[in-house]
C-alpha cells in the first residue's frame, strides 16, 4: 500500500512525529482581518490523527 500523496501534501510531519496542518479559513478575505488574526492563521496548527488514520494515509512515514 502506498502513501496518499494528495493528503500528505497538506500536512507536515515533524522530526518527532507530530503532524501539522495549515489553519482553516485563510484562503481569501483576509484583508479585513486584524493583523493579529492574520498572523495566527499563518502558523501551522497541530493536526490530531488516530493511529488507524496514520496507517491508512501516511504509510511510509
Amino acid at each position: 500500500m502506498k502513501t496518499n500523496k494528495s493528503y500528505l501534501k497538506r500536512l507536515k510531519v515533524t522530526k518527532n512525529g507530530k503532524i501539522l496542518a495549515r489553519a482553516t479559513g485563510q484562503n481569501h478575505f483576509n484583508s479585513k482581518e486584524s493583523g493579529r488574526s492574520q498572523l495566527r492563521k499563518a502558523r501551522m496548527q497541530n493536526f490530531p490523527m488516530s493511529n488507524k488514520e496514520k496507517s491508512r494515509f501516511l504509510i511510509n512515514l
